[in-house]
């Protein structure tokens, strides 16, 4: 896995968990960060995804 795959990983755990931390202490602030960062650790995943599969060059046919 490369270096964005763990970084998007990343986001998404610290998302949750601050996430749940501001529902728990009813802090609109920290839980709304927490959802923004979880989403764009999502959205990094699929988007470095894409790019690695677009960016593989097509097998060439052996005859």
């Amino acid at each position: 896995m490369s270096w964005l795959n763990w970084a998007s990983v990343l986001f998404v755990f610290v998302g949750l968990g601050l996430f749940l931390y501001g529902a728990n202490v009813y802090n609109a602030v920290i839980g709304w960060t927490g959802f923004c960062l979880g989403i764009a650790g999502i959205l990094l995943g699929v988007f470095t995804y894409l790019y690695d599969w677009l960016k593989k060059e097509p097998k060439q046919p052996t005859v």
